[in-house]
């Protein structure tokens, strides 16, 4: 698979030492992940193994699936539709998986295309291919054929690990790449399986290899082809420690991942919170609102990570249904993906309580800011504040810096930033912190607010207009369920704006009742001089809205 270099990291260590040494120290880290058990007191013999073991192998998804093996052999570290597996288990399954796959030719440096649902399949070869420090790559179970074969081709990975449902969307992919299946359904699949490669393949430690193994996670692609984004783990347990200290995650808790695995959210609850934290991940590898939260009653789940659509589809289902089911267990409903809609966060805690937090960041920088309970029940729709270790500043066009309250385009700086374009460049970067995209305000406690992706303004009569203002006033409208707004060129003003909208169980919507409600709450600019009806709109696989299919309808 394509290497890139390295200028972005290049660019932000010099700002990310100096961040570091500002904002944090030893004793944070040490005091952050005692409370969270991962620091927890251990037979001396296992406290030894898994401290050589951090040594050997350093930050990476290899050392926590064995240091969990030491300390929780029999513990459970997974359960699917196939059943548990404990964390003895799942160390030596992928063990086997990664010596099977170095008979086949893959080493460290080589890329490993990873399309599988969220089930066992997609964490033993994480763990394989980062036990032989190869290169994962991480597939949208969402793409069509076409994408999937650009983005192989693009990327160029020696291996393709699949769920067979996929098979039908391989018919461009280049027949020459090693082709295995991660879950089938028929008792006897058309290629080699992962369970065949375990079986034949050693249960033995392996010696750790002479590079990190880096993760190539696809960008969401909502304006465009998806990019791959690189990166490697980062070098200690600060970054770690800093997510926890504003999310409190503990050991040997049970996680219910409903976020897609293959997606940075999915994958951070699996890979960085997970395994270091010893706990039980319960898998599905389909999202049903009703089924999730029966998992979460059954497994008395602490952690729900969800993507924003999701505890949406879950708070649609009737009152009834809803009742049926305890969710008093929950600690922690982690979100992250897209933007909390409205009133959402208010009406999830309403009803199970205050353990909502809201994760913005991106696949290139990494985390940005986290919003706690009491941070959306103050103030609802804000992404929260900055974790300890990493600045937030925004800029306007000029590359110079906004003050609070003003509208600017937000960059921040941590470790977690990503090294480069698998296809060459980067993202923007001031004063060493990198652009996300986005553009937001902080208010004066240090709350930032997403106003929307920067290239989303749309100037309409000469007044900048930000779509996400408008599409959190219409989801907040009793009998509209969401709503998205784009810009379209217009005559007279340069563009309007247009609004799709989805009624809430069937009720009836008229485009003079939106425009009326705008109008009532927001300036008259802010009115959307189109209004289209939808049972439905577009998303990606982890809840973000698909304007581009949006725009070949408007007329334009």
């Amino acid at each position: 698979m394509r290497r890139v270099n390295t200028p972005v990291r290049d660019r932000l260590k010099d700002a990310g030492v100096s961040l570091r040494g500002a904002l944090s120290d030893r004793a944070f880290e040490i005091k952050v992940l005692r409370e969270a058990g991962i620091l927890a007191p251990a037979r001396p013999d296992k406290t030894i193994k898994a401290g050589v073991t951090l040594m050997r192998w350093g930050a990476s998804p290899a050392t926590g699936a064995a240091t969990a093996a030491i300390r929780f052999p029999r513990e459970i570290a997974l359960i699917d539709e196939r059943g548990s597996l404990t964390f003895e288990q799942l160390h030596r399954r992928s063990n086997a998986l990664a010596h099977a796959l170095a008979e086949m030719g893959i080493g460290h440096g080589d890329g490993v295309g990873i399309m599988c649902r969220n089930h066992r399949g997609f964490l033993e070869t994480t763990l394989a291919t980062a036990k032989l420090g190869a290169s994962a790559l991480y597939l949208n179970t969402a793409f069509a054929g076409p994408q999937l074969a650009e983005v192989t081709r693009r990327e160029g990975p020696k291996v393709l690990v699949y769920d067979e449902e996929f098979t039908g969307l391989l018919e461009g992919v280049d027949e020459h790449l090693t082709r295995i299946i991660g879950w089938s359904d028929e008792a006897t699949p058309s290629e080699p399986t992962l369970e065949d490669l375990i079986a034949r393949g050693s249960e033995d430690d392996l010696t750790p290899p002479p590079e990190k193994p880096r993760f190539v996670i696809l960008t969401s692609g909502t304006t465009g082809a998806p990019k791959g984004a690189q990166r490697s783990n980062p070098d200690g347990l600060f970054t770690l420690a800093a997510l926890i200290d504003k999310i409190p995650y503990r050991r040997r808790e049970t996680m219910m991942i409903a976020a897609p695995l293959f997606h940075s959210w999915g994958l951070l609850h699996f890979a960085a919170l997970g395994l270091p934290t010893s706990s039980t991940m319960v898998l599905r590898r389909r999202f049903d609102p009703e089924d999730t939260l029966r998992a979460v009653q059954e497994h008395r789940a602490q952690v729900l990570a969800a993507v924003p659509v999701m505890i949406q589809r879950i708070l649609a289902l009737p009152d009834e249904t809803l009742a049926r089911y305890d969710l008093s267990s929950l600690r922690i409903t982690s979100l992250s993906g897209s933007a909390l809609p409205g009133e959402l966060a208010l009406n999830w805690m309403n009803r199970f309580g205050e353990n909502l937090y809201n994760f913005y960041g991106s696949t290139e920088v990494g985390q940005v800011t986290i919003a706690t309970p009491e941070d959306l029940r103050s103030a609802p729709g804000t992404a929260g504040r900055a974790p300890r270790g990493t600045v937030v500043r925004l800029y306007d066009e000029h590359g110079e810096e906004v003050p609070r309250g003003q509208v600017g385009r937000i960059f921040a700086g941590n470790e977690m930033a990503f090294e480069g374009y698998t296809g060459g460049g980067g993202k923007e970067i001031i004063d060493g912190l990198l652009s996300t995209g986005d553009v937001g305000r902080l208010d004066v406690q240090g709350r930032l607010f997403v106003e929307g992706r920067d290239d989303e303004m749309i100037i309409s009569g000469g007044e900048n207009v930000f779509p996400r203002e408008v599409e959190d006033l219409l989801a907040d409208h009793a009998d509209i369920e969401e709503a998205a707004v784009i810009g379209v060129e217009d005559v007279e003003f340069g563009q309007r704006l247009k609004a799709f909208v989805v009624p809430r169980n069937g009720k009836q919507l008229t485009e003079d009742d939106v425009k009326t409600y705008v109008k009532d709450n927001l300036a008259r600019y802010k009115v959307p001089r189109e209004v289209v009806f939808l049972a439905e709109l577009p998303r990606n696989a982890t809840g973000k809205v698909l304007k581009r299919e949006l725009k070949p309808q408007s007329g334009a």
